[in-house]
């Protein structure tokens, strides 16, 4: 999950990390009466989590109250890169001297973390790391072993600080490590890190990815969420507690295990192409369990979604046999009734298929489509979903 600007301040100061004064703010009102707290020449900020807000007018130095409301003004309803600003933060205004950079991430690659520092901050990294990679150090952090004194040490000496510097960046560094591990992060990034006129080492802007995979470590953290952007079907499936992510497609896609999900997408793609172009509505997994109750959150989650024109379920029996699946995608079709109005294919395999077969031939539901293979089911799903449009 990625924060918003104003949650990683507000996280960043948790742990000690040195920022300045911010505050949220919904309407120009709130920004002025912000501004006004706060004192003296602030920044009307556009919370969106999307890069180029500068450029894209959604950042604007005020330097009274009344410029602040003029900005919030605006600002707020603003539509950067698709991404509507429902909120700003009103932050202090800093005398900046020098702009670096900073950042710690989860590098899977190497199956290690990442720091990346330089003293060339305040522009997009991506950009200094193509044109200039020598002006960026690239330090390992060894998970065992963490970010400590020593380690900050060499990443600042890596990235080539001046001396006069060296121990606020270093201090500031291993504060943004307890950041990154305390609050299970997968990101943790300030750019800039500014230096102030009067020799400060402050996190200017900040931005955390969080790992939801930690979310029963942090119960706080589900105040985090972004409920006025989240997507309601997204909203609903993770009420439900399932593996959804929407896609701009018309099959809808219900399978077991994320392997073999990625797969229908792939093989329901490709059969597209023959039946007018169609692709896959979504992303859903409903792992291990196939009871009547996770079938019907899965198929209702679907069938909510206007794009969809059929469903396609492709089920490989395991540990949850093919049968139980069978009477969990009945048992579902009952529990929607009248909600259940798109077709619907259907692909088993693998532990007691023959019987899981039988139960939804007896079934005999007027929606119901049996496939015997992926291929077959995905041809098929796709051809009901090019029909229906």
């Amino acid at each position: 999950m990625d924060l918003f600007e104003y949650q990683a301040r507000d996280l960043f100061e948790a742990h000690g990390v040195p920022v300045l004064a911010g505050i949220v703010a919904h309407t120009p009102e709130e920004a002025k009466a912000a501004a006004e707290k706060i004192g003296g020449v602030v920044v009307v900020k556009a919370q969106v989590k999307v890069g180029g807000r500068g450029k894209a007018g959604g950042v604007k130095v005020a330097k009274n109250a009344d410029e602040a409301f003029q900005y919030a003004t605006d600002i707020l309803g603003m539509d950067i890169k698709g991404h509507t600003v429902h909120k700003v933060m009103i932050a202090q205004g800093a005398d900046i001297a020098e702009e670096y950079y900073f950042s710690i991430l989860l590098d899977r690659a190497n199956r290690n973390y990442l720091s990346l520092c330089s003293v060339e901050g305040g522009v997009e990294i991506e950009q200094l790391a193509e044109e200039r990679p020598e002006a960026l150090a690239k330090i390992a952090i060894d998970p065992g072993k963490g970010l400590d004194q020593a380690k900050a040490e060499e990443i600042v000496e890596a990235a080539g600080f001046d001396a006069d510097v060296r121990e606020g960046i270093v201090n500031t560094i291993v504060k943004l490590w307890d950041v990154f591990t305390k609050e299970d992060t997968t990101l943790v990034e300030v750019n800039p890190l500014v230096k102030t006129g009067d020799g400060k080492i402050i996190a200017l802007d900040g931005k955390v990815t969080i790992d939801e995979n930690a979310a029963f470590r942090h119960v706080d953290h589900a105040e985090l969420e972004d409920k006025e952007s989240a997507d309601p079907l997204e909203a609903k499936a993770k009420a439900a507690d399932l593996n959804y992510v929407k896609l701009d497609g018309e099959v809808g896609i219900i399978g077991n295990g994320a392997g073999l999900v990625m797969s229908t997408l792939d093989v329901v793609a490709y059969a597209g192409e023959k039946h007018g172009d169609v692709k896959p509505a979504n992303f859903l997994d409903i792992g291990g369990g196939a009871s009547a109750e996770i079938m019907a959150a899965g198929l209702d989650v679907i069938l909510n979604d206007e794009q969809v024109e059929s469903v396609f379920v492709n089920v490989f029996g395991g540990i949850t046999a093919c049968d139980a699946v069978a009477n969990g995608i009945v048992n579902a079709l009952k529990i929607l009734g009248d909600k259940e109005n798109k077709p619907l294919v259907v692909r088993l395999d693998g532990n007691n298929v023959e019987e899981g077969r039988r139960i939804l031939s007896d079934a005999n539901h007027p929606l119901v489509t049996l496939a015997k293979t992926m291929d077959e089911g995905a041809d098929k799903a796709a051809e009901l979903a090019f029909s229906a449009r």
